[in-house]
């Protein structure tokens, strides 16, 4: 009996050229990514009228912030798992389901202790969404492309969030704030039904797990049309093993080189996303405190928002190709910018269009650490990876909102929290530095020992531990 015909998917992948498999796949989780963007802003425009409808002050709605960033904190970890157990097209449909049943329950709240509950509960659902689509999309195009990848698929999360100001403004005096989350639910139902229908399996998590070769097949001559490719192929993942017999534990993100890189990212994440997150939840409220009006403030954060992703698209490129030493760029521009909205006593339109480079920049570095947060990690545990990344960068994103409360409750002139602020970037911009030295000695060391195709050497060096 004739051997079965081996086809090596990481040569598929690495050599492949852009197809409409990967284009509808990026599309798709563009779906995913508008439902957090929108949900992490909607908040902050509608917070004065659900302020003054739940009678909760500006203490209390931080607290209401910062619940929802702490299940995302919970989410990361829980769909982290279930994207390696269950797989990541399961695991984002039944986060992107979650969210939409959720934000029409938000929708019918009618206290702060049933609001601050439903935040929590909402944020477990997001917080799966993001490091599953990481995973997912880095996992389907070439390591040179990767960066670029991520960084596109957050241009839904851009979309997401800038749209949120524009329907506040359009919804909220006719309907009320409760109508945000009801458009917001509806859409997330229908974004699941075509998940449903469209959204791929990860072929390394189908390879690595032995399951469906039929799908294997399929997805295979998607990516290389016209070559021949059965479902009775003996499919292998040449530039990684398999971890034989064993559950992931946290102390595989700091093996060999990861002992350095992991805590590293997760630094450089939770300063980043204290910075966004501050901005996000608190910056139309800021800017209306600094003397603006509420539909200047609305459009103006939503503005800034693309500005983020006008950040991230330029660095994309750099990044695949010079490393994450690239990212620092953007830190490095936002520190003086802090503080001169801080202290330079500028108003009015300069005062916007500083506010508008801060956010490229504090945005747009964001967007640049997302883009690597999974390209270390082996797709045997690439879910968990990013989903600790997320989570523990979550840490940030909880502490950010909670701080605006405080500060913006307090003595302190308005505009000192960007003083504040400016520590983030300091932080982040001394991370990358790190990361991306120890990036370029292992791209050295795979060189060296022939190790070409995406997560070789750490791959490698990791299952030779097991």
């Amino acid at each position: 009996m004739a051997e079965p015909r081996t086809t090596d998917l990481s040569e598929i992948i690495e050599q492949q050229k852009l197809t409409p498999f990967i284009v509808r796949l990026v599309m798709l989780s563009w779906i995913v990514t508008f439902f957090d963007g929108f949900d992490v802003s909607v908040l902050s425009f509608v917070a004065p009228d659900l302020s003054a409808t739940l009678h909760i002050n500006r203490l209390t709605l931080g607290n209401v912030f910062g619940a929802g960033q702490a299940g995302m904190v919970l989410g990361g970890f829980l769909f982290g798992y279930l994207g390696d157990r269950i797989g990541r097209r399961l695991s984002i449909i039944l986060a992107t389901a979650s969210f939409g049943a959720l934000s029409l329950a938000i929708a019918l709240s009618g206290g702060y202790a049933t609001l601050l509950a439903l935040r929590l509960v909402e944020g477990v659902a997001m917080g799966g969404l993001f490091p599953l689509a990481w995973a997912l999309n880095i996992e389907y195009v070439p390591r040179r492309y990767r960066s670029t990848v991520v960084t596109l698929i957050m241009v839904g999360y851009s979309i997401g969030s800038s749209s949120a100001g524009p329907m506040t403004i359009l919804l909220t005096p006719h309907y009320g704030w409760r109508s945000l989350f009801v458009v917001g639910g509806c859409v997330a139902i229908v974004g699941t039904a075509l998940l449903l229908l469209w959204l791929p399996e990860s072929l390394r998590f189908l390879t690595i797990n032995n399951k469906r070769p039929d799908l294997i097949a399929t997805y295979a001559r998607d990516l290389a049309p016209g070559r021949a490719i059965s479902a009775a192929d003996r499919f292998v993942i040449s530039d990684e093993g398999r971890l034989p017999g064993k559950e992931f534990s946290v102390s595989m993100l700091f093996r060999n080189e990861l002992r350095l890189i992991t805590p590293l990212l997760w630094l450089a994440y939770t300063a980043s996303s204290m910075a966004v997150f501050f901005g996000s939840s608190w910056g139309p409220t800021i800017l209306q405190m600094v003397g603006f009006g509420r539909s200047t403030a609305a459009l103006t954060a939503s503005l800034n928002v693309l500005a983020g992703a006008i950040g991230g698209l330029l660095l994309m490129r750099f990044v695949d190709r010079r490393g994450a030493t690239s990212i620092a760029i953007f830190p490095a521009f936002a520190i003086p910018i802090l503080l001169a909205l801080a202290f330079s006593g500028i108003g009015g339109r300069g005062f916007l269009v500083l506010y508008f480079f801060g956010s490229l920049c504090v945005v747009g570095a964001h967007y640049g650490l997302m883009s690597i947060a999974g390209v270390f990690y082996p797709s045997a545990y690439r879910s968990n990876g990013t989903g600790w990344t997320s989570s523990v960068g979550k840490i940030g994103s909880i502490i950010g909102p909670m701080l605006g409360g405080v500060a913006l409750s307090s003595h302190m002139p308005v505009k000192g929290v960007f003083a504040m602020l400016a520590v983030c970037p300091v932080v982040v911009a001394a991370c990358v530095l790190m990361i991306g030295r120890l990036q370029r000695r292992l791209t050295r060391l795979e060189d060296a020992q022939g190790c070409a195709a995406s997560g070789g050497l750490l791959s490698s060096e990791v299952h030779a531990h097991e």
